[in-house]
């Protein structure tokens, strides 16, 4: 698929999931992975955790970088209220500023930036938010700060923006390098967001069903 496909499109949700069963793991337990402190200590602490064999690819991904870079890892599993709670949040955003629109088109582009809670990928533990330090943990330019909207990076926070600069433009393309040569798919909305056997990950690698569907974590 060469369009961008949003997470509101019907198609990922009619993706099937035959759940592995596989569990949820704290990113922190080896201390491979840098950790940020950005994010608030939510749900017990449940944003520092993922599906193991996402863990494993991400793993695999910091070893593809040149050295002196390290994944900065900044969110993975949200609880199902939590992932409500943003997406009501923004679209309720959304409708102030566009009072004429539908309540389709509010779904649609608080997508963009907010997966629907049903089938979002961070309630199955298979997506991460991350970006790039340097070996003294200093996160790297990108384009955009991690979760800028649509809105405030005026299209920048998209992938393949082309309103960022050669710098960080570069700094992406070695992240994109490093993620998808050990199967994670990229929200091209969000160039900070990956995920691995989700629905939208199945639906864009051509996989019949997604081995990850809403955890709960222990």
């Amino acid at each position: 698929m060469t369009e961008i496909v949003l997470m509101s499109d019907p198609r990922v949700a009619a993706v099937p999931v035959a759940e592995c069963g596989e569990r949820l793991v704290d990113v922190r337990r080896d201390g491979l992975l840098l950790v940020d402190q950005r994010k608030r200590q939510d749900s017990a602490g449940a944003f520092v955790h993922l599906r193991e064999g996402v863990l494993t690819r991400l793993h695999q991904a910091q070893a593809r970088l040149p050295g002196g870079l390290r994944l900065l890892f900044v969110e993975g599993y949200r609880t199902p209220s939590l992932q409500r709670h943003y997406f009501d949040r923004y679209a309720a955003r959304l409708r102030d500023e566009h009072p004429a629109w539908s309540e389709g088109r509010i779904r649609t582009a608080t997508s963009r930036f907010v997966s629907p809670p049903e089938i979002a990928p961070h309630t199955a533990g298979a997506a991460v938010d991350l970006t790039l330090a340097d070996a003294e943990g200093r996160e790297l330019d990108l384009g955009t700060p991690l979760n800028a909207t649509p809105e405030e990076s005026a299209g920048a926070c998209y992938t393949r923006a082309g309103n960022i600069s050669p710098r960080a433009r570069a700094h992406r393309h070695l992240l994109h390098t490093a993620l998808t040569a050990t199967g994670l798919t990229n929200y091209p909305t969000e160039w900070w967001h990956w995920s691995h056997g989700d629905r939208y990950w199945a639906l864009l690698t051509g996989t019949e069903t997604a081995h990850y569907g809403p955890a709960e974590l222990d």
